[in-house]
């Protein structure tokens, strides 16, 4: 009787830990989904919910990011850009991302400190380079000594 019991809760508990795993990516399929839909509030409010079951899913902080841009919702989209980074300094895509905010904010030395970490990784956006460049080149190095 004891076994069988002991049994019944270690196949409670495995199929709970199935569930809630599959239920978690759910939250970002779902999450994705509506971004690419464009009904951006359903998709933050899911990309926030699987960041509390995952909280180190990198992709959910990038869309969120990129959220927060298109509600031009600055320190939103920074912060969760540097959360991306933070969990991979390697994501080309938050990088040239981080890029962008640094020049509107006219900040030539990160920029310049960005691109050549951005030119040693980049695999898929090695093209957007020369708009940094171009857009660099109308800066001038304000905040350099």
């Amino acid at each position: 009787m004891l076994k069988k019991y002991n049994l019944m809760i270690i196949l409670f508990f495995a199929f709970s830990f199935i569930g809630n795993a599959l239920s978690e990516n759910n939250f970002f399929l779902d999450a994705k989904k509506k971004y690419d839909e464009k009904k951006y509030d359903e998709s933050k409010f899911l990309f926030q919910r699987n960041i509390v079951f995952n909280p180190k899913d990198e992709n959910s902080y990038l869309y969120l990011a990129k959220i927060y841009n298109l509600e031009e919702n600055e320190r939103g989209e920074e912060i969760n850009i540097n959360t991306v980074l933070l969990l991979n300094p390697k994501n080309e895509e938050a990088t040239y991302i981080l890029m962008e905010i640094e020049l509107k904010k006219s900040n030539y030395s990160k920029v310049q400190e960005l691109l050549e970490t951005f030119t040693k990784m980049c695999v898929r956006l090695c093209d957007n380079k020369n708009l940094i460049l171009d857009s660099l080149k109308n800066l001038e190095p304000k905040n350099e000594s």
